[in-house]
Formats: structure tokens, sequence, C-alpha cells
């Protein structure tokens, strides 16, 4: 155990001068209050130093940190300014609401969206879906939200395709004129000049479309009214608006522009504190720093409570290890923590730290994680009696582990919980694809997690893996609150939900939403994201249930590592339990993924032999298959023919050592716009006419060519475009090559269907 001599000079000087009269002290802490001040008033008149050696001997004393014992106050009445405030404090999430607000999303959700287990279910529409229409003046205004108050606007997530014409109208408290009115389908298109961390751009922002959030409150007293009147030219409309609903009777200061002028300076001061929060604070500080050999745990006490862990500071030092073997030494070593006997955290302490695979830098309101590695959380913990912080090293590789935590006095009441994290691993995720949207019925929703209990829901991070190089992210978000028959948090696609809007999108970094791995432009490889929530949380009375779709543009599979974040009172409970095998699995790297392996060990690719002969202008190309899940076909890909017409040939070289006959296989690709084909061997027409068609891209069966003796140690394939299915669409004289396969006669039994 180790105490910063620093820390506890400046926290005790602070206590000793600010709240000396106010505060419970241990005879020792007023020892050592005594022995600093009188150190301090002896260096005035002597010599600066001897102050300095008086506050080096309390670096093994207790210490009571000034910002804990500090009064919570809570205001009256809830206003602009008072919820700026909630939100720049991290202790305030901690306590169960004061005003017990419920926490609900209205979206653009597609409207087929009804029920589990039912067509619809999963249906991807999610755009200009609205509540009704209005006339109003003689225009006609789509409404968005229409929610009675108490309550207050805390998270408002737009998106849009081209163009943005027309009008956003916020009405409060049932007045006829708008309290904000934006003059687009974008929420910079109005009177509200913010930093960016209460109104950021997506990257996919222009003027004339993309999107932007905004997380300036908008408190109301009876009301609020979101409306969209559409302008000449239509477009997409996505959104979300996550608003707080207060008890009736909650005093609630209505938004005024006048407010909002009043609150500019809180307004700049709530930006800063939350792009760049301490990362230091007064307390206690309790560290190690050690080798964990393989299998080892290590655990670190911390003072007896009440108290609160007010940041949590992690290095690991695997050594100098390829990246992929890096990354697994780092995720096999996990966090514990136990507040009061519960055990409430287990989590790998990469994905706790929401750096997810590998160390990724992050900057949010809550985490962060440097360039060096370090790791830091701000998340208040609360515990009444004792707590403690292992780390145990799963893997197979020594891990160096510095760990600092720093801790304070707190004042437990009825309202403090206990924090939790946990994590849910899945390999091999089976994604919906777009034309199943409708009719599925089968592949489930994926869960995060479930919580029984009562607590509020702070925030969560996702570490998924895409082995194609196509989007993966359709499916939105379903989170149940208290046993609710429908999501009152229904979502409009994964990226929508983690802050940003038209994936793929590079990295970025905001206090509440961040995105901060993406391996290629493509989506294929690691994504790694987060969004962490203040004025958002979602307080629950008996439980919490957290689903999300996995919508794919592509047949695949996928793999998801979800973190989830939450307070909840003592005895709340969740579904996750420890999974010490899956945090030690290797992990899957963008390499694997664009190197797919052979279908079959014989296959003969056909878009590496090569090319003797062709019609002239002819168009033959390699062409990755990553869209239409390339494992589907050997090494991913296949020879294309396009721009062609009936007509039209290639001719391929297929090495075939020794003169003994053979059987050659075709392994061919269908789709709407293929053509048939005939083919010739050595000059030898073959009695097989295979045809091309099939209404989506697949790859064929076996195609069998005959039997052929090779010449010269080779066989020389003539494909041509013989004609085209009536169903066919566009020209119908497209062809794909797969892969050929060379076999004795005597191994192939009846005909394969064609």
């Amino acid at each position: 155990m180790v105490v910063s001599p620093f820390v506890l000079r400046v926290s005790y000087l602070n206590i000793a001068r600010n709240h000396l009269f106010s505060c419970n002290f241990t005879l020792i802490d007023l020892l050592a209050i005594f022995f600093l001040l009188s150190a301090q008033m002896f260096s005035n008149r002597i010599k600066r130093h001897t102050a300095l050696s008086a506050g080096l001997l309390l670096a093994t004393l207790p210490l009571q940190s000034s910002h804990a014992l500090a009064q919570n106050t809570t205001p009256s009445t809830i206003s602009l300014s008072s919820l700026l405030q909630d939100m720049t404090d991290a202790e305030a999430i901690a306590r169960w609401p004061q005003f017990a607000y419920t926490n609900r999303e209205a979206s653009s959700y597609d409207r087929r969206t009804v029920s589990p287990n039912t067509p619809g279910w999963t249906a991807n529409d999610d755009f200009t879906q609205f509540i009704r229409t209005e006339e109003k003046a003689g225009r006609r205004e789509r409404v968005m939200l229409d929610a009675n108050g108490p309550g207050a606007l805390v998270r408002f997530w737009l998106t849009a395709g081209s163009p943005k014409e027309g009008k956003i109208r916020i009405y409060l408290d049932g007045n006829d004129e708008p309290s904000l009115v934006f003059n687009a389908f974008d929420l910079e298109a109005g009177a509200l000049k913010l930093p960016t961390a209460l109104l950021y751009r997506h990257d996919s922002y222009s003027t004339s479309a993309g999107g932007n959030t905004l997380y300036l409150p908008i408190p109301y007293a009876k009301h609020c009214k979101v409306t969209w009147e559409e302008g000449p030219r239509q477009g997409q409309r996505y959104y979300q608006l996550n608003y707080r609903t207060y008890p009736a009777g909650t005093s609630v200061k209505t938004w005024t522009q006048q407010q909002f002028a009043e609150a500019s300076g809180l307004i700049e001061s709530a930006a800063r504190a939350l792009t760049a929060p301490p990362q230091a604070v007064a307390g206690r500080l309790t560290s190690f720093n050690k080798k964990l050999l393989p299998n080892e745990t290590s655990v670190l006490g911390l003072p007896s409570g009440p108290h609160a862990v007010r940041t949590l500071e992690l290095l690991l030092d695997a050594g100098n290890l390829p990246a992929a073997k890096l990354e697994r030494a780092l995720r096999s070593v996990v966090i514990q923590l136990t507040f009061d006997g519960e055990r409430t955290i287990w989590c790998p302490a990469t994905d706790f730290f929401g750096t997810g695979v590998g160390v990724n830098e992050l900057r949010n309101f809550y985490q962060s994680v440097g360039r060096d590695g370090t790791m830091r959380c701000r998340w208040v913990m609360p515990y009444q009696r004792q707590a403690n912080i292992s780390l145990i090293n799963l893997g197979s590789t020594p891990v160096q582990a510095t760990l600092h935590a720093t801790t304070s006095p707190w004042k437990w009441d009825a309202r403090s919980m206990h924090f939790h994290a946990n994590w849910h691993f899945e390999l091999g995720l089976k994604a919906i694809t777009i034309p199943q949207v409708l009719t599925n019925t089968t592949i489930r929703d994926w869960n995060f997690i479930n919580i029984k209990g009562r607590g509020v829901y702070a925030g969560d991070s996702l570490s998924l893996f895409n082995p194609i190089a196509t989007w993966y992210g359709e499916g939105d978000e379903k989170i149940f609150v208290d046993g609710e028959a429908f999501p009152s948090h229904m979502g409009t696609g994964t990226e929508d939900y983690y802050g940003y809007s038209y994936a793929p999108r590079p990295v970025f970094q905001t206090p509440f939403a961040n995105h901060i791995r993406i391996d290629s432009p493509s989506t294929q490889g690691y994504n790694v994201m987060g969004r962490v929530r203040t004025l958002d949380a979602i307080p629950f009375q008996r439980s919490l249930k957290f689903d999300i779709e996995t919508i794919s543009w592509a047949p695949t599979t996928l793999t998801y590592g979800a973190t989830t974040y939450w307070y909840g009172f003592p005895g709340a409970t969740s579904n996750r339990t420890p999974q010490p095998q899956q945090a030690t699995l290797p992990v899957q790297t963008l390499a694997e993924a664009l190197t797919l392996p052979k279908l079959s060990q014989n296959a003969i690719e056909a878009e590496k032999l090569t090319i003797v002969n062709r019609s002239p202008d002819y168009n033959l190309a390699p062409q990755e298959m990553s869209p239409w899940d390339a494992r589907r076909w050997s090494s991913g890909s296949q020879l294309l023919g396009k721009e062609t017409k009936i007509g039209d040939f290639v001719e391929l070289e297929i090495p075939a050592p020794g003169n003994q006959p053979r059987q050659i296989l075709l392994y061919a690709t269908q789709a709407s716009d293929y053509g048939m084909l005939r083919f010739t061997v050595n000059g030898q027409p073959s009695t097989t006419v295979f045809n091309g068609y099939a209404p989506q891209v697949q790859p064929s069966r076996r195609v069998r060519l005959g039997v052929f003796t090779p010449r010269d140690g080779k066989f020389r394939v003539r494909i041509e475009v013989s004609g085209s299915d009536p169903q066919t669409t566009a020209s119908g004289a497209l062809f794909g090559l797969d892969y050929f396969e060379l076999t004795p006669p005597q191994l192939i039994g009846k005909p394969d269907p064609l």
C-alpha cells in the first residue's frame, strides 16, 4: 500500500482551512491537522521546507476528502442551470434520483415493429416515422415527440438524407408559438450556438445531409412537443429524443431564451468540465505495482467505509509481443471489485475501462485511455463497510500491473447505490440480412444484460468483430424497463445509439459517445464504441432488459463483447456471470478476415489461372465477395466476367501433370444478371450447360464438365456465354467462376443436379 504524501498534504491543509468546524474527524486526523498547521505557521517564520517535512510525516495517516464532506444540496426547482450542474457531477448518478424521473425515447423506428417473435420485430425502415400529422396555421407538422410534463428533453440525435429542407419546432407547455425553431432538419440551423461538448456534428454532416447530436437539457413544467415540417423536397429523416418525466407536482422551470442567455457562463464551464474532467481528485491513494504471473490473483484492500472510490487508474505491460498476442494478454487480465460482500464487477480490464480489444485512445466524461496505455475511470463507487479490488491474470503471459485507487469518505444514505460492471461475450453470433428483417422469427435479438432490482443504467461499451467488408450495424437497441411489453427505448440503428450516423465513419471522441477503433473503412475487423450517460441515465424500479438486433447487409456471423455499467441498490442482480474461458480466447484479426481459406484442399482458384485467349474487349477481373459473405467462396473471391454479351468467351489454362484422365469440376456463382455457359476442354465440347441465374447472389452447386485427358500437362478450358434465363435481369450475360477441381473419374458418383 502506497499513500501519496503530496495528496495527503494538500488535502489535509484544505480540510483544516475550510471544514474544521463542519466535519467529524478521528483523533489521528485532528492530530495530523494540528501538526500540519503548526508546521506551516512555523515555516512562515523560519523556513518553508519545515512544513514540507511535516507533511511527509502524514504519509501513513488516514485521509478525509473535503469534496466528499461537502454538503449535498438538491435544488427545490429543476431548471436549465440545475440540470447543467447535474450533468457535470460524477457523484450524482451514484445516488437514486431525488426526483425519481423516468427516461424514455421517442424515435423514428419502423412502426411494423410490434411484438417479439412476430414478423416485423426486426423491421428496418427506421426513418420518416412520426406519431401523427397536425395542421397548424396552414402548414403540416409531423409530431416526433408528445410528452406530458414535468420533464426535460436531455438528448436529441438526428440525421437526414439530402435535402434537409423544412423546420423543426419545439413547443413547451402547450404554447402555440415554438420556444425553439431549427430552419432545417439540422440542430445547427437554429439560434442555439453551443460548444461542441453539448452540440456536436457527426462525421457525415454537411449542410445538405448528415446529422448532429444535442445534449443541452430543455426542461418544461407541463408539456413538450417536437414537430417536423417537411420542405418542398423530401428526404429520409431519422431521429431519437431522450426525455425525462418527473413525478407530478415536481417544480420545473420551463426553458426560455432568457434562461439560455443568462446561463451562458454555466454552459461554457459545463462544456469545459465535460471535455476535460479532472484526472486526479483529492483523497487517499492506495496502490500496488507488481508482475502478475499466469493464473495469479492480486488483491488490493481499500479503506473501511463508508467511502467511495473516486478514480481508478491501471497500466498493464505484457512486454514486446505481436499485436494480436499483446491484445490477448491484456484482455486476459480481469478486474474484479467487491463492495460490502457483493461482487459487483467482473470484467476484462481493457473492456472495463472502455478500450475494448487492445489499447485505444479514449476520452469521455467517465473514462480515458492515454497513448501510453494508462487507463482511468471516474465512475464514483460508494460502499458502506468494506471493499477490495482484485486483478486476475487468466492468461499464459506475465503482465506487469500498476494500479492506483483514490478513495474518500462517502455519506451513505437511503439513496446510495453500488456500482456494477458486467461483461458479456459471444462468438459466432448469426446476423439477420436485410431481406430477412420482415420475415425473421428465429434469429434472436442479442442480450446485453437483464437486471433485477432497483437501480440506474449508466452506459455501455461494445467491442465487436465483423469478418466481412460490409456494414454490420443496422440493428436497433431495445431497452425494456420494469417489465414493459414494448421497449420504452426503441432505436434506429447501432451507430445511431452510439452517437454517429451513416457508417462507416472515422474514430471520434465526445463526452458521452465514442467510436475509438475501426480496423477498416469497410468496418471489417474490430470496431469499438461506447456510450456513457448522465442526464440520459435510465432509472428502473424492478428490472431492466437491454437487447440489440444484429442486422447486417450480408450473411455473416459476428463476435460481440459488451460491457454494461449500472448502479444498483444492495441485492440487485443480473444474468451476467464471469466468462473466464472467453476472456482468454485468441483475438481475431483483420488479417485473418482478409485471408479466407480455400473451400477445398484441391481447389484451383479461377481468378488465379492464366488467361490464354478471350473475346476482344472482354472485361475479366477478380472480385472480392465480402458483400455476400465471402466465406462461401473459396479464398473469398471469384473471377468475374462483366460487360459481356452472348457469344463472348474466355479460355483458361489449368495445370494437370501426367496424362491420366480427370473429371473436371467447376464451382461457379449464380446471380440475377448472370447468363448461361457452355464449355469446351482441349477442343472437345462438354455436354454440360450451366444456368447462372438465381434470384440472389449465391455459390452454385458443383458443375461436372466431364472426363478429359490433359495435353502437355494441362487443360485448356473455354467458357462461352451461350444465352440467358428468361427470368434474368439486365444483360443476363455476366458470369462468375469460383474454382475448379480435378478428380479421378472413379471417385465421382451419380450426376449432380444443375
